[in-house]
């Protein structure tokens, strides 16, 4: 549409009175689809994304396990093969993009790593990383602290819930996915996937810091995103500028409760952050699958905020 009807050969090129950007779905707007408790809301959303379309394929009376066996790893389902058909859509040379994907979503995310995966020299890669970028296909984030436009430090994901799923789960095992499904989702999908579902519950619980901000249950904050130096991470960092006030929050999909560990290990994180003044203001939050420790709400002061999914759940919910 923006190319062929938009663009400057287009019919439409400068006459139109206005545009609106279609978007996926966020996490909050799809929950009136996904008919599952908050939990398998989360792993469904791993699945599908914010598509429509995906989100209607789904049968919601049936397991999500179940959902996935047959609505993905069925040959004949309209999943199986829909990465590869969007791409062969929108793309002339589809299979350096889709090893390009596929590289992404199996964890190399830098350009380095991803020109040392797929074997395509840094020049090339760059125009493929900025078509791709163009189409919403891939995202490309730099540390929250750092300049997005300056940063070298940049890393890369795939944008699109399903196809981040299939380029993982289902491209890597075509072959043995035609000839023996249930093998491939028991030995490599089933043990592999909360590890894939982790990488959604940030964003997710990044949504969730946006609506509590929005409703006052924390400070407000201008920038949200991810940060990284050298070995330390941390999920979620806000940063408010004009109040010298920056947030720090990490999100666990862990079947154990957050420990005292996590909130020692996010303290020492905290002092590397080398952001604002020594006397900025410190927020924190923690995210948790499986809820806290015993007492340990009790030990922290007005400074931490603590979130389960059942708490996720009722911030969406809330009226606005």
């Amino acid at each position: 549409m923006e190319s062929e009807v938009l663009g400057y050969e287009g019919p439409l090129y400068g006459r139109r009175t206005g545009q609106i950007d279609v978007q996926p779905f966020s996490f909050q707007q799809a929950r009136d689809v996904i008919a599952y408790d908050i939990e398998d809301a989360i792993r469904s959303f791993a699945v599908t994304g914010g598509t429509p379309m995906y989100l209607t394929l789904i049968d919601y009376d049936r397991s999500l396990d179940e959902n996935i066996r047959t609505q993905i790893l069925s040959p004949t389902a309209v999943l199986y093969n829909e990465p590869e058909f969007l791409l062969r859509t929108e793309l002339r040379n589809p299979a350096r993009y889709m090893s390009i994907l596929e590289a992404v979503a199996t964890g190399h995310t830098t350009p380095n790593e991803i020109a040392g995966t797929t074997g395509i020299g840094s020049g090339p890669l760059s125009k493929y990383l900025q078509t791709l970028r163009r189409l919403r296909l891939i995202d490309r984030d730099v540390p929250v602290t750092a300049s997005a436009k300056q940063s070298k430090r940049s890393r890369y994901r795939v944008a699109d819930e399903l196809l981040r799923f299939w380029f993982r789960f289902v491209e890597p095992n075509r072959s043995s996915i035609e000839e023996a499904p249930e093998i491939v989702y028991e030995g490599t999908i089933e043990p592999n996937f909360p590890d894939h579902v982790a990488t959604t519950f940030e964003d997710i619980c990044q949504e969730g810091v946006w609506e509590a901000i929005r409703r006052s249950e924390l400070g407000p904050y201008a920038e949200v995103g991810r940060w990284w130096y050298g070995e330390d991470e941390i999920d979620i960092v806000g940063l408010a500028p004009d109040d010298d006030r920056i947030l720090l929050a990490e999100c666990k999909w862990t079947t154990e409760p957050v420990g005292h560990s996590l909130v020692s290990s996010l303290r020492d994180k905290a002092d590397r952050v080398l952001w604002g003044p020594p006397t900025r203001d410190e927020e924190f939050a923690l995210f948790s699958r499986s809820g806290f420790a015993e007492g340990i709400a009790d030990q922290l002061n007005d400074n931490w905020s603590l979130f389960s999914p059942e708490d996720l759940k009722t911030l969406f919910l809330t009226d606005n």
